[in-house]
């Protein structure tokens, strides 16, 4: 993930305690945008957010907080029609929808494409740079990068690194390398060092006990809000993946039978989904070049 979509996603800290089932109202908002809206230049109307966070179980009040919020933080734009409010993504929110989507959809869950290499960032930075060290390695942790021991970090196959050490001030300060292990080197047990196996395992774990079958695939019966509801959960459990090669991890990988698992679900319930939102959703041409400003919530 790029900075912008972290930022935009409201993602916590790499190795705080989160609650990976807590779906928070402005992600889903921008995942209904992203499921409904992306590459369509229409602006929703206020009322149809209210009545398809509805159903996703989000309050009219929760709903109208989170959307003043990302007009004010320009995630969205709004417009005024007389009376109602219509809203849509700014080119920061599609560029961040874009990153999911091609996360969620092409990359998914489970690395089989390794071509054996890695890239490896060394760096040094002064000892007062605290504020510096610890952006670095935010960012490194959400692109998948783990601390390979000291000011070493190594990430499978190769990273766009310009584009993930973009705009940080210890830019300067990192060395990249794209290299293959010696032949006689325990890769496999490099891989359990680095990262927090059990850890990834578990959040793949959990999204099988919630949807199949569990919890979360039994109250979300509404078409539109079950949609919203799994694909939110399916990012959430994709979130701090660090995309690690399947055959460096124990078989069977949980996050196989969990993508399974996912496109079923989202396959049974596109059509319904779609339909509702056809005929909840008002929505009006979005000008030409339409500014970020901000309006009234719906």
């Amino acid at each position: 993930m790029t900075p912008e979509t972290l930022d935009a996603l409201g993602v916590p800290e790499p190795g705080t305690a989160a609650d990976e089932t807590v779906l928070r109202p402005e992600n889903l908002l921008l995942t209904l945008f992203g499921a409904h809206l992306l590459g369509r230049p229409v602006l929703l109307a206020g009322t149809s957010i209210i009545e398809a966070m509805q159903r996703v179980g989000v309050s009219p009040h929760a709903t109208r907080s989170a959307v003043a919020r990302m007009v004010k933080k320009g995630r969205l734009v709004s417009q005024r029609r007389g009376r109602p409010v219509y809203y849509g993504l700014t080119a920061r929110s599609r560029e961040v929808l874009h990153d999911a989507y091609v996360q969620i959809w092409r990359t998914g869950a489970v690395n089989r494409h390794w071509d054996g290499r890695w890239t490896l960032l060394s760096f040094t930075l002064p000892e007062s740079w605290q504020r510096q060290r610890h952006e670095l390695r935010t960012r490194l942790i959400w692109a998948g990068f783990g601390p390979l021991q000291g000011g070493l970090w190594i990430a499978p196959s190769a990273v766009d690194v310009d584009r993930l050490l973009s705009g940080l001030e210890a830019a300067e300060h990192v060395r990249p390398f794209v290299a293959q292990p010696h032949a006689g080197l325990d890769v496999a047990g490099m891989v359990r060092d680095v990262w927090d196996i059990p850890h990834l395992a578990h959040k793949y774990e959990r999204f099988v006990e919630r949807w199949d079958g569990g919890a979360a695939d039994r109250s979300h019966t509404d078409p539109l809000g079950r949609q919203l509801a799994l694909q939110e959960e399916w990012r959430l459990a994709l979130r701090e993946d660090p995309q690690l090669p399947v055959e460096l991890l124990p078989a069977p990988w949980p996050a196989e039978r969990a993508q399974q698992l996912f496109h079923r679900l989202h396959a049974e319930i596109e059509v319904e989904a779609r339909a509702v939102a056809a005929s909840v959703f008002d929505t009006i041409p979005a000008p030409v070049g339409a500014g970020d400003h901000e309006e009234a919530a719906p």
